[in-house]
């Protein structure tokens, strides 16, 4: 009962100083910047805005949207979270993180036999995983967009060489294929309807979904728009090239599938070699594990065995 209500103590007092902390920097940045003080209703949520329109906000407490819209890297995370298809405002994110990081700070806190700054670590590590879950939602969908684009634009090629107009082909597409192909198509298909033009359409396509294979793609289509030719046979042309790189791709993970394995088993080896230790002779370990300094270093190799495996990971990842 007493770990948990000092478990408690703790994440409500660094959530109140993080909540302190937010409003003092807002009132300086605000002050810095010269903003009156007669927006003070509209950031406590007092807004006359229409709903209808698209909400560009931060986040849903409009103080905490004021404070991360001086910073740069709200851009990126906010790119990020619409590339991962999460209905997220970066607030929410920015807040799921401060919670990870304080409570995991907490519970590593209180084990006494831990080192402080495992702690410390752990409470970095722990405010990190919400932003690793975005970047794996977002790299899954981005390489579930690329196995799709070729069938797509082979799609797109037998549609225009059958007559079809070009907006009409993608019209089909968006209708017919799967997410999130057919979203993000459909999104274009939507803002040339509403009056943009072609180029500003391909445009942002390019920019939502971050591929090299887009931008070849709306590369092709605003170069046939300007200067005439067969859009039908260089769209083909491109998803085969796309299918030849996927194949290239392919054999080269296949050549660096010994490198992964290697990096696996040289993680895996003190592992195992520390459990067998500790099985056939328990007292040897005690050395490590009753002193400071030996538990220092026991976590200082756990850790650096685990950045380890990532910078070998990081090696054998070849990009083609």
């Amino acid at each position: 009962m007493l770990v948990i209500s000092t478990i408690l103590v703790v994440f409500l007092a660094t959530f109140l100083a993080a909540s302190i902390a937010v409003l003092i920097a807002s009132i300086i940045l605000q002050r810095r910047s010269g903003e009156s003080p007669e927006n003070w209703a509209a950031m406590f949520g007092e807004t006359s805005a229409s709903p209808l329109l698209k909400s560009e906000e931060l986040s849903t407490v409009s103080l905490l949207s004021t404070l991360l819209a001086k910073f740069d890297f709200v851009k990126v995370m906010k790119a990020q979270l619409e590339e991962a298809d999460l209905r997220w405002p970066v607030g929410r994110l920015t807040l799921m993180m401060l919670l990870g990081g304080s409570l995991t700070g907490a519970l590593l806190g209180n084990a006494s036999f831990l080192p402080s700054w495992v702690a410390l670590a752990g409470g970095c590590a722990g405010g990190f995983l919400p932003y690793a879950y975005v970047l794996h939602k977002r790299k899954a969908r981005l390489a579930r967009f690329e196995e799709q684009l070729p069938d797509a634009l082979d799609f797109l090629s037998r549609a225009l060489r059958a007559g079809h107009p070009f907006a009409a082909c993608l019209e089909m597409l968006a209708d017919e294929s799967q997410p999130p192909l057919s979203a993000e198509i459909r999104k274009t298909c939507d803002e040339r309807q509403l009056g943009m033009s072609w180029e500003q359409a391909l445009d942002n396509l390019a920019t939502r979904v971050p591929l090299i294979d887009i931008g070849f793609f709306a590369a092709a289509v605003q170069l046939q728009s300007r200067t005439g030719g067969k859009l039908g046979e260089v769209l083909g042309r491109l998803a085969e090239t796309m299918r030849e790189r996927f194949a290239l791709r392919g054999e080269v993970r296949a050549i660096a599938a010994h490198g992964r394995m290697t990096g696996i088993v040289l993680t895996l080896i003190p592992v195992v070699v520390v459990s067998v230790m500790a099985i056939v002779n328990p007292g040897y370990l005690e050395i490590l594990l009753g002193s400071p300094t030996g538990r220092n270093l026991l976590f200082a190799s756990i850790g650096c065995l685990i950045l380890a495996h990532f910078v070998i990971r990081r090696i054998v990842n070849i990009k083609t």
